[in-house]
């Protein structure tokens, strides 16, 4: 298979699985978004739906979160971890938005990355999913999978969304990295991977990955 065979196998299986993709953090508009997404930094979509209810019902937007304090921030999103940080992140940026933006949310990356603890995965996600601007955000499960296909050689993130945005035409890069994401969960995981339920690895899968799966598996 020639690499172009190999992307055009990946899309057409991940649209096959996912004809229509939910977005995995619950949100009503671009500033919870934004928050949402904040908190997801290594935790779960799961455990950040949780908490977001509580957080929202409080304050859904810039002007009513600065007016809670750091610490009453932090007492709510605890569960979701690293709070101190995240905490303050949320009460800066929302200060922010206020003085900058009229509280409203820019709809560019470069002017998203200037907030407090918004990182360029956060910013990219934003653009992406609140505002439909093409952008191709790395996450852990895009990371490993353009690894395990062979799309990227798995240096870092910033590699792989080189490489993701060379080889994927840009009008499906919002679809698809949310298709990556679920499939990646479902079928592609870091821990607990059956390759005989991961198709797309398992007919394009890079070759030293594949040799690795069943020397594992027979060393059990």
């Amino acid at each position: 298979m020639t690499k172009q065979e190999k992307v055009d196998f990946a899309l057409k299986t991940l649209d096959e699985l996912y004809p229509t993709i939910p977005i995995p953090l619950d949100h009503k508009d671009p500033y919870t978004l934004l928050v949402a997404v904040l908190l997801s930094a290594q935790s779960t979509d799961v455990r950040v739906n949780q908490i977001t209810p509580i957080l929202f019902a409080k304050a859904d937007n810039p002007y009513a979160m600065v007016k809670l304090s750091v610490e009453e921030i932090r007492e709510i999103i605890r569960p979701v971890g690293l709070s101190p940080m995240k905490s303050k992140g949320i009460h800066g940026l929302s200060q922010i938005l206020i003085e900058k933006y009229n509280g409203e949310v820019p709809r560019n990356i470069e002017l998203l990355e200037e907030l407090p603890a918004v990182g360029h995965k956060t910013a990219s996600v934003v653009v992406s999913q609140a505002f439909g601007i093409p952008a191709f955000p790395v996450d852990t499960h895009i990371h490993r999978l353009m690894y395990r296909w062979g799309f990227s050689n798995g240096k870092n993130v910033v590699q792989t969304e080189r490489d993701a945005k060379r080889l994927f035409a840009e009008e499906v890069w919002n679809k698809l990295h949310l298709q990556i994401i679920w499939y990646g969960r479902e079928y592609s995981p870091a821990r607990g991977w059956d390759l005989e339920k991961d198709i797309i690895t398992r007919t394009i899968g890079r070759k030293t990955v594949l040799n690795e799966y069943y020397k594992t598996k027979k060393s059990r």
